[in-house]
């Protein structure tokens, strides 16, 4: 009896140790992982976050550099087909007026003399002739059409940088603007990064551009020494934890604006980022105390009663600890045991259920992203598509406007060249809408209209100049009503009329309508030589 009852102390130490050792260890396990993977996983979501946030600003300040960009090149070409000094003088108000971000604009000929300049900060001039051919901003444009300045402090108060473009017209002209840059500074401090969170813009020399502190811009802050700028302007890996500009540890993401090859940061300091965090790790680390003394009191009270099911707890507790969440402990003893074995299975099902959701949401997003990304690529295709319709017809008018034209049919082509640049106008008003290109889709404005309006407005741009070509042209009349865009029904005809005027040389080209139940069928035929049979397909790619 004496060493029976030897024998069951030990089996009661011996279970009560393996017992508590078990579930601690468990415990300890499962913690240590789950404080670890956590705080992987807040560090991803926030640069994740931190990431996005910077893309979205460097779309919108590349957008914004973009626009004005397209503005001044709109403003060339207008110049260039001007033909008096006052009416360049008028376009140049008329851009000033609506581009608010542009001070002063000037007008330069080919060989770089002043004809037009106007400010928001001095007096207005025109004709003065002024040579400025030795400018870099005139340099730059004629051989690469367009040019970023630095930027430069306008009397040490707001940032302000040059863009020029030049045409490629056989007599190339520039425009180059003094832009405000105060709207990159408007979109980094609207960025909202936490509580002391910020973003700021750093040029190609490491120079601050913007920054919610605008004094720090105003002192000329150069940033080019941090590790996490050093690191972008090199190409390689992003550094994610780094030091700022005072010296605290931050949450550092960029994103590259391509056209300046400037760049923005996102930053955030770690101990606002890991605070939540850091209160989860006590709540656990009371939770892990409290579940070791459950553990110990449980034991030693009922270690006689645990030989098989702690040999199951164990090795469920081991399973959970290595990461299988998928694992559940089946104890049925009715008692501490059983319900502390549910409590692993809670605790697993609750985190399988947070992994599934946290892999559920980075795949939305990442979805989210791709699907942007594809509509804006979709976008930017159609709308190049859509400008060279406008280009073409004024192609076919200055190729019309060089032969030997009589005074009152050159006066009607100028106008056609008026209604051409008009309708240019109106492609870039519609086709640059930043809210269309955030959508990711362009609404058609659907209307019923008679097709014989269109088909008119397609003969009297067309019919001259096939004419000069020595071709017939000739559009059928039809009294059919049809419910579409117009506009952008007559944006696919023009295209498909152009093409066949422009590589028809001989012949000629008909339009006409067919009923096709309830559809009406819009054909164009014409004698030229054809597309080849394997790019029929590419062609309606970007519609």
């Amino acid at each position: 009896m004496a060493r029976l009852a030897v024998v069951r102390s030990r089996l009661f130490r011996k279970y009560a140790v393996v017992l508590v050792g078990v579930v601690g260890i468990a415990l300890v396990i499962n913690g240590a992982f789950q404080i670890w993977s956590s705080l992987q996983e807040r560090k991803d979501l926030l640069l994740r976050s931190q990431r996005q946030q910077a893309v979205a600003a460097e779309e919108k300040i590349e957008q914004f550099i973009v626009s004005v960009q397209s503005q001044l090149h709109w403003m060339t070409v207008r110049s260039w087909s001007a033909d008096t000094l006052r009416t360049k003088y008028l376009n140049a108000l008329w851009l000033l007026r609506r581009v608010p971000a542009i001070t002063q604009l000037r007008e330069l000929d080919s060989t770089g003399h002043e004809e037009v300049s106007v400010s928001r900060l001095s007096m207005d001039a025109v004709g003065s002739g002024i040579d400025r051919s030795q400018e870099r901003s005139f340099k730059e444009a004629i051989v690469h059409q367009a040019y970023y300045g630095p930027v430069y402090f306008r009397h040490g108060s707001e940032p302000y940088m040059t863009i020029a473009v030049a045409t490629t017209l056989p007599h190339s002209e520039v425009s180059a603007a003094e832009v405000n840059l105060k709207f990159i500074w408007a979109v980094v401090s609207k960025i909202d990064v936490g509580r002391r969170g910020y973003a700021y813009v750093v040029d190609d020399k490491g120079n601050l551009v913007a920054h919610p502190e605008i004094n720090l811009v105003l002192r000329h802050t150069n940033l080019s020494d941090l590790a996490q700028i050093k690191a972008a302007e090199a190409g390689g890996a992003p550094v994610e934890v780094a030091l700022d500009a005072r010296g605290r540890r931050v949450l550092t993401a960029y994103a590259r604006i391509a056209p300046l090859d400037w760049l923005v940061f996102v930053e955030l300091p770690t101990d606002e980022a890991f605070a939540p965090l850091y209160r989860s790790v006590l709540r656990s680390g009371l939770i892990l105390l409290a579940g070791l003394a459950f553990a110990v009191t449980a034991g030693l009270i009922l270690a006689r009663r645990m030989v098989v099911p702690i040999q199951a707890l164990g090795a469920g507790a081991t399973r959970l600890g290595s990461g299988d969440l998928s694992q559940r402990i089946v104890v049925h003893t009715g008692d501490e045991i059983e319900a502390l074995a549910d409590q692993f299975n809670d605790m697993a099902s609750k985190l399988q259920e947070s992994y599934a959701g946290l892999e559920r949401k980075v795949e939305e997003r990442t979805h989210q992203l791709e699907l942007a990304n594809l509509a804006k690529s979709r976008f930017i295709a159609a709308a190049s598509h859509d400008l060279r319709q406008p280009l073409q017809a004024l192609d076919l008018f200055v190729a019309q406007l060089r032969g030997k034209v009589a005074a009152p049919d050159r006066q009607r082509i100028i106008k056609r060249i008026g209604i051409a640049v008009a309708e240019m106008n109106d492609l870039f008003e519609a086709l640059l809408d930043i809210s269309k290109l955030d959508a990711g889709v362009v609404a058609p404005t659907l209307s019923e209209f008679p097709i014989a309006s269109l088909l008119a407005r397609i003969e009297t741009t067309f019919a001259e100049a096939a004419h000069e070509k020595g071709l017939s042209f000739r559009v059928m009349p039809s009294e059919a009503w049809v419910h579409s865009d117009q506009r952008l029904l007559e944006r696919i005809l023009l295209n498909l009329a152009a093409n066949a005027v422009r590589y028809t040389s001989r012949g000629g080209v008909i339009i006409g309508c067919r009923r096709r139940g309830k559809a009406l069928r819009i054909e164009v035929y014409d004698t030229g030589a054809g597309i080849p049979a394997d790019q029929r397909q590419r062609i309606f790619d970007e519609f």
